[in-house]
C-alpha cells in the first residue's frame, strides 16, 4: 500500500509557512499481528502543534526534523490482524499526517461515526471538549448568576467552554475576532454578550461596561493584550483557567504586559495553568458528560472543514489568522 506523509522539513522562526512541511511518498510494510491498516478520514490541526515545531522541552514532544508530523486522526480500518478491531471500523488515534498508516490496535479507540459526525471525536468529544470541560468545571467553577469571560471564544475550546458555563447558570461574555463570529456565539451558542477585539476601541472599557460587578471567572485561550484587559476587570475571589496563549505562539520576543501580580493579590485571584492531560485519569468522566450533553442538544459544535490532504499546512496556518469557526479539520478524500 502506497502512502503520502507529511514530514517536518524545517523549524520556523515566528509564523510558520507551508515550506516548513514536506510530503514524502512511501510503501507501507506488511501488517504484523495486532496491527491494523488505516485510511485517514479526518485529521485535526490544533494551536498546540505550533509548540511541537520548536526544538524545546514542553508537555508535548517536539516533532523531529525529517520525521512525520502527527496529531489526532479519525480513520477507517481497511485491514486488521487484531481481534479487537475489524475492517470497516472507525477509530481515533494519535497518528501521522498520512493518507494511509499502520498502527497497533491497542493504541486506537473505536468510535461510533453513526450517532455523531466523525469530526466530533477531534473536537467537542475529543481533546478540545475535554480541555473546556476540566478548565471550566475544575478551575473556573462558575456558579449561577456569576459572570464568565472566554477569550478565543469562537475556537473549538472556547465555544464548548462558554456553553458549559451557561449550563452552570452563568452569564457568559465571549471575545472573538469578527462580527460574524460574535453573532454566531450569541445566536447559535447562547453567549449573552460578545466583544470583537479587532474593532473594539478599548477592550478594557467594554468589559467594564458589560461587567459592572467585575469578572468572576476567565477562561483564557489567547493571552496578551486581551488578557491584560480582562485582568483589570477581575472581581474579588475570581478564577482564571490559563488554557492557551495563541497570541504569543509565533512571537519571537517575550510579551511584557502590565504588572499583574498586585491585582491578583489584592483581589484574591486564583490563577491556574493546566494541560488537559493533567486530568487523564478522569477522561472517561468528562467524555461521558460531554456525550450526554451533545446527544441531549445542550451543547452544540461548530466545525470548519477543509477538503484535501494537500491542504493540511494551509489549515494549520489558518488557526493563527482566525480562519476557523469552531474546530478546524481536514477531510481526506
Amino acid at each position: 500500500m502506497k502512502t503520502s506523509i507529511y514530514i517536518l522539513a524545517s523549524r520556523p522562526s515566528g509564523l510558520p509557512s507551508p515550506e516548513n512541511f514536506l510530503i514524502e511518498n512511501s510503501v507501507l510494510p506488511e501488517l504484523k499481528e495486532g496491527e491494523v491498516l488505516l485510511k485517514s478520514w479526518y485529521i485535526s490541526v490544533d494551536p498546540y502543534m505550533r509548540g511541537r515545531m520548536n526544538d524545546v522541552k514542553s508537555y508535548a514532544a517536539s516533532w523531529e526534523l525529517g520525521q512525520p508530523v502527527s496529531g489526532g486522526v479519525v480513520a477507517s480500518v481497511l485491514e486488521s490482524k487484531s481481534k479487537s478491531l475489524n475492517s470497516g471500523d472507525t477509530v481515533f488515534g494519535m497518528l501521522p499526517w498520512a493518507t494511509y498508516s499502520i498502527e497497533n490496535a491497542d493504541k486506537l479507540r473505536k468510535v461510533d461515526a453513526q450517532k455523531v459526525h466523525p469530526g466530533y471525536y477531534l473536537g467537542v468529544l475529543g481533546m478540545p471538549g475535554l480541555t473546556a470541560y476540566f478548565g471550566m468545571k475544575e478551575i473556573c467553577k462558575p456558579g449561577p448568576g456569576e459572570t464568565v469571560v472566554v477569550s478565543g471564544a469562537a475556537g473549538a475550546v472556547g465555544i464548548t467552554a462558554g456553553q458549559i458555563a451557561k449550563l452552570q447558570g452563568a452569564r457568559v461574555i465571549g471575545i472573538a475576532g469578527s462580527d460574524e463570529k460574535c453573532r454566531m456565539l450569541r445566536e447559535e451558542f447562547g453567549f449573552d454578550e460578545t466583544i470583537n477585539y479587532k474593532t473594539s476601541k478599548s477592550i478594557r472599557k467594554e468589559i467594564a461596561e458589560l461587567c459592572p460587578g467585575g469578572v468572576d471567572a476567565y477562561f483564557d485561550n489567547v493571552g496578551g493584550e486581551i488578557t491584560d484587559a480582562v485582568v483589570q476587570n477581575l472581581g474579588f475571589n475570581s478564577r482564571i483557567a490559563l488554557c492557551g496563549q495563541i497570541s504569543q505562539y509565533n512571537s519571537t520576543k517575550i510579551y511584557l504586559g502590565p504588572t499583574l501580580l498586585p491585582m491578583f493579590l489584592t483581589r484574591s485571584v486564583l490563577l491556574k495553568g493546566f494541560i488537559v492531560s493533567n486530568y487523564s485519569d478522569r477522561f472517561g468522566e468528562g467524555l461521558s458528560q460531554l456525550i450526554q450533553w451533545v446527544t441531549e442538544g445542550k451543547i452544540k459544535s461548530a466545525q470548519t472543514i477543509i477538503e484535501g490532504f494537500d491542504k493540511l499546512p494551509e489549515a494549520f496556518l489558518g488557526l493563527f489568522s482566525g480562519a476557523n469557526k469552531g474546530k478546524m479539520l481536514v477531510k481526506i478524500d
